[in-house]
């Protein structure tokens, strides 16, 4: 199909922006030109790209597809443009992470500071999603490298993953839940009380529905949030017995007690995720062996 590649790169400063004027200001060139190159492409391709109104734009459902394609040629040709900024050195360019906000607080940010300290030139840009979002990060070419739980269903076989720690899940409660504590307590017991958790976009959320459903059980939640410090806050208050990852707990914890649970929870782990497909920088290099 004959296509100037320069309306590919209109299409998508648009559709990220879902803006004519923003566009135009990003590409430095005329809304007109902006939205005669749209009109172009769409003509090319036989298909609308967007819905327009006084008031907003919005994608097609074709659009949509296409996006998908243009998003990760584009951050290719991103990553490209900053390693040969880079040289091959650690005097410059980017790190671009992907991890969820449990991960960053009480995993990476010791290693951020670590690293900052050795290559103070290197601009470090952490994007905070769950880790199941944080896996498309990856596949779009959007981050360098994404560290989340494992294991993860976005992950596909198209990444390589390196384990860089190994955890287990706990229910914490307050004393509220007094009769749970110091005794063991099978998961079928736990139904018959509030469960606060991940929501059903995470990692963590897919692998506590599937340890209930491998001993037959239906997990119906009583709260369902996007982070694991409001969960431990709203158990520590009695709102119910929080889902979280033991190293976002240190024991003791005050006004929590950790309950035993009688049915083994498989362990999990921490993964830092890459695209062997895509070359990765001195920077991610640097920082993947300091993991």
């Amino acid at each position: 199909m004959d296509v100037n590649y320069e309306l590919y790169k209109v299409f998508y400063y648009v559709a990220d922006s879902l803006s004519f004027s923003e566009a135009s200001r990003q590409l430095f060139i005329s809304q007109s030109a902006v939205s005669q190159s749209i009109k172009l492409l769409e003509k090319k391709l036989g298909q609308a790209l967007f819905y327009r109104s006084t008031k907003h734009v919005e994608l097609t459902p074709e659009g949509e597809i296409l996006l998908k394609h243009i998003e990760p040629a584009v951050n290719l040709i991103r990553r490209g443009e900053n390693q040969l900024a880079e040289a091959d050195s650690l005097n410059g360019g980017q790190l671009r992470i992907g991890a969820s906000d449990t991960i960053c607080r009480y995993y990476l940010v010791p290693y951020l500071k670590e690293f900052h300290r050795l290559c103070p030139n290197v601009h470090i840009k952490v994007t905070n999603q769950t880790s199941i979002a944080c896996a498309k990060l990856l596949e779009s070419g959007q981050v360098d490298l994404a560290v989340t739980n494992y294991p993860n269903s976005g992950l596909s076989s198209a990444f390589n993953t390196r384990t860089v720690q190994q955890f287990h899940d706990i229910f914490a409660a307050s004393d509220d839940f007094a009769a749970l504590r110091d005794r063991s307590v099978h998961l079928r017991e736990l139904l018959d009380y509030p469960i606060l958790m991940l929501d059903r976009k995470s990692a963590t959320s897919e692998f506590l529905h599937s340890v209930f459903q491998r001993y037959q059980l239906d997990l119906v939640p009583e709260i369902e949030l996007s982070g694991n410090d409001l969960l431990i806050d709203l158990a520590r208050i009695g709102l119910g017995i929080a889902f979280v990852p033991d190293y976002s707990l240190p024991a003791p914890h005050p006004g929590l007690f950790r309950i035993d649970i009688v049915e083994e929870l498989p362990a999990r782990q921490l993964v830092v995720a890459w695209n062997e497909k895509l070359p990765l920088s001195p920077a991610a290099k640097q920082f993947m062996d300091m993991l």
